[in-house]
């Protein structure tokens, strides 16, 4: 805005205010009055005229100290919206949960009486009940006045969306689901230590790489991936606001492990749903390659083995996967729970029988999931304990033992007969999307940071 646009307001509020005033005069007003307000009037107006004035007369030596051209429009500051509010207008305070913290631990210091916290807690059950609020997670207190009770708590439970409690007159709890724009991405790599390494040298998520492995679990042994193999991956990248925020679906994975290919292919109709090999068999299997993922062997299944605790000789009859502790251990099948319990060398393990033939057994966890216990039926993948070093265990691990027919096998040397390709109807439309994939797929360069160029 120019000296001139400045004048031109002057001139206009100057011209508004007298004919307000005048209005106001006019109406109903005693003599006594009428000359007393015009009497303002001519104070307002001489006062307003004079500012013109002296604004005109500046107009070429203001010129001459401001460069107009530098000087454009007068910025307007953009306010700081979050949360569906402008924080501007707000006093704001920020904070994480702490463990064993409640949120009347939180309101209280924020001038939020018992009997308002107790209301809020009974009142949001139904939207979001205030038991759910969960240690290290983030949370917003803002004020309109400090000097007052708090207006609003705001809690984000995940990057996609965002619980607001109102603090005042109805107490209003509403979840607010954050708006998510999705991109298909594409990404590639090739394998020079680990296929963790590798995944965050490239810039890829922990997330992607978990999916990449979920899609390609029942094909690929990722324990014993070798240098030089290599993938290519088709997927959904989720935004929030411009911003990563998590991975949709793998629409076409490719891996390479020395001479062999593996594809996983997404495909989704009224009666099939998951990942397909390039035949239009499900990649599904009954056994998982592994009970944990990130994993490393750290010992195999080996009938003289020496015992790094007993120190002698000692078959050791299972698989050991070593991994920090906490790390989840997964059942690899479907089937019963048998025992959940503690040994002096197993330390605390779960064994389960998944038919009349096969078994297996999962030992020194540092704990055990939520609800396993004897009897309890488990799905394929789902979380059956924690990795740990109870039992004679020199280090944090899991050693994963395989029956067969009463009989403990070497479970990495099992070859199970893929399953029957999906219905003969249905296939035409998967070869469809398949060739689509493939293409997009080969057409994809390897990223190779090592050698710092794209091959």
């Amino acid at each position: 805005m120019g000296v001139e646009s400045i004048n031109v307001h002057v001139v206009i509020v100057s011209t508004k205010v007298k004919d307000s005033l005048k209005n106001r005069i006019f109406k109903n007003q005693t003599k006594t009055n009428y000359f007393r307000n015009i009497s303002g009037i001519l104070l307002l107006t001489g006062i307003l005229f004079g500012l013109s004035y002296i604004i005109q007369n500046n107009k070429k030596g203001a010129a001459a100290k401001l460069d107009i051209k530098e000087l454009g429009h007068f910025p307007i500051a953009e306010p700081n919206l979050k949360y569906g509010f402008a924080l501007d207008t707000f006093h704001v305070e920020e904070s994480v949960i702490k463990r064993n913290q409640f949120l009347s631990d939180i309101l209280l210091q924020h001038k939020i009486d018992y009997i308002t916290i107790d209301q809020l807690a009974k009142k949001s059950k139904d939207v979001f009940d205030v038991k759910n609020l969960r240690a290290n997670k983030p949370y917003t207190i803002l004020y309109k006045d400090k000097n007052q009770a708090a207006d609003y708590f705001i809690y984000e439970p995940d990057v996609y969306k965002y619980v607001v409690y109102s603090l005042k007159d109805s107490l209003d709890i509403q979840i607010v689901e954050r708006e998510i724009t999705t991109e298909v991405k594409t990404a590639s790599g090739i394998i020079h230590s680990s296929l963790w390494n590798t995944m965050v040298d490239n810039g890829l998520s922990f997330e992607l790489t978990a999916k990449m492995e979920d899609a390609l679990a029942w094909t690929i042994d990722f324990h014993h991936i070798q240098k030089n193999d290599r993938f290519k991956l088709i997927y959904d990248q989720h935004f929030i606001d411009g911003e990563p925020v998590g991975v949709g679906e793998i629409y076409g994975a490719y891996y390479k492990n020395l001479d062999n290919d593996y594809y996983a292919i997404y495909f989704e109709n009224e009666k099939h749903k998951g990942f397909y090999d390039l035949e239009a068999r499900p990649m599904k299997r009954a056994f998982l390659k592994s009970p944990v993922k990130y994993s490393r062997i750290s010992s195999r299944y080996n009938r003289n083995r020496f015992h790094p605790v007993l120190k002698r000789r000692k078959a050791h009859l299972g698989t050991d996967y070593a991994a920090p502790i906490g790390t989840p251990i997964y059942s690899v099948a479907n089937g019963v729970v048998t025992k959940a319990s503690y040994t002096r060398g197993n330390g605390k393990y779960v064994k389960i029988k998944h038919d009349k033939t096969y078994q297996t057994q999962y030992l020194h966890m540092n704990g055990f999931a939520k609800g396993i216990k004897s009897g309890v039926h488990v799905k394929q993948g789902q979380v059956i304990g924690y990795v740990g070093k109870t039992g004679l265990a020199t280090g944090p691990h899991v050693c994963f033992r395989f029956w067969k027919n009463g009989r403990q096998i070497d479970h990495l040397r099992l070859n199970f007969p893929p399953p029957e390709p999906m219905p003969k109807e249905d296939i035409p439309k998967f070869n469809q999307l398949r060739d689509s994939f493939i293409q997009i797929l080969n057409q994809i360069e390897y990223k190779d940071l090592k050698e710092d160029s794209p091959l």
